[in-house]
């Protein structure tokens, strides 16, 4: 079955704006590698979702590499931007690196 095309004016689902809002940012460069992200809490608030929501978005960017959590301290930019990962996933060539 061939795929649909998308909707650019469908609604997206509330933890994806989160989640490509803070891939964007960081590959613009607005967090470095090892800069604290925004809290959940933080991130619930500026996109008005609950903040399960906001967990799911930085779990999908924790599970992509992009970020690391450290309990009681938060999560973190562990890749440079431009590193070759493009949508959270490292090329091959720079994987078996």
């Amino acid at each position: 079955m061939p795929d649909l095309p998308q909707n650019p004016h469908a609604p997206q689902v509330p933890y994806v704006l989160v989640l490509d809002a803070l891939m964007a940012e960081i590959k613009a460069g607005k967090y470095a590698p090892g800069d604290k992200i925004p809290s959940d809490r933080e991130l619930a608030e500026r996109f008005k979702v609950a903040r399960m929501t906001a967990r799911r978005a930085i779990g999908i960017l924790r599970e992509r590499g992009l970020i690391e959590t450290r309990w009681g301290a938060g999560s973190y930019v562990s890749h440079p931007a431009g590193s070759g990962i493009e949508d959270g996933r490292q090329d091959d060539d720079q994987a078996d690196a």
